[in-house]
């Protein structure tokens, strides 16, 4: 993937991931903690977009239709709901998948941290719209409701709401889609390192930190 510039000395951290996957949302918290714990690492995060459901209309399903088509059953998709709960517990997020009453379209979302990158307010919002679509049940989905989390994000609601009304950015989240795909990606979140060393799945911090400082020992001999 095209790795975007980042400062001197800073390691870029690639996150392909889709704002619908759980997984995604406990890979990149066990990334965040991670960070947050070893700020000398310097790294700077770059959010790629990744579609789950391509297919998914523009407005979205109801969240019953949607385990139906996914899982075959609702009762299967709880138990595995069930499962990816306990996980998300033991690094603080507190899942509600029964407040979620629609599987939304994410293609909206996805424009919307491009267009907040040279805000830089893009790490804060991915948080923010995990948190919204996961545990309060948002429609991730509606333009108004992610104009009111890129404004509680420190964005202007009124300039926000305007761009995710237009097409702007629509290609450029199903392009990234399409590459991710033909660079062999076909599960998230998938974590690229410096542009040398990539790890598929929600892993553990202990994992994703001896591969950053693997790569970043590698950075210091070039």
């Amino acid at each position: 993937m095209n790795i975007l510039a980042s400062p001197p000395g800073r390691l870029v951290v690639e996150i392909v991931f889709d704002f619908v996957c759980p997984w995604c949302y406990l890979g990149v918290k066990r990334l965040i903690f991670l960070l947050e714990r070893r700020q000398d690492l310097g790294v700077e995060l770059v959010w790629r977009p990744f579609l789950l459901n391509p297919d998914m209309p523009r407005t979205g399903m109801s969240r019953a239709d949607y385990m139906i088509r996914k899982f075959g059953a609702e009762d299967r998709a709880r138990r595995l709901y069930a499962s990816i709960a306990e996980l998300g517990a033991a690094e603080g997020i507190t899942f509600n998948f029964a407040a979620i009453r629609r599987t939304p379209n994410s293609v909206d979302a996805h424009r919307l941290i491009r267009y907040a990158n040279p805000l830089g307010v893009a790490d804060r919002l991915v948080d923010r719209i995990f948190t919204a679509h996961f545990i309060n049940g948002t429609d991730i989905g509606s333009h108004q409701a992610l104009a009111d989390i890129a404004a509680a994000a420190g964005m202007d609601h009124a300039a926000t709401l305007a761009f995710l009304t237009s097409n702007e950015g629509t290609e450029f989240v199903h392009a990234e889609n399409l590459h991710a795909h033909r660079l062999g990606i076909n599960g998230v979140p998938c974590f690229l390192i410096d542009g040398e060393h990539a790890i598929a799945g929600a892993q553990e911090s202990e994992v994703l930190e001896r591969l950053i400082d693997l790569a970043s020992c590698t950075a210091r001999e070039r």
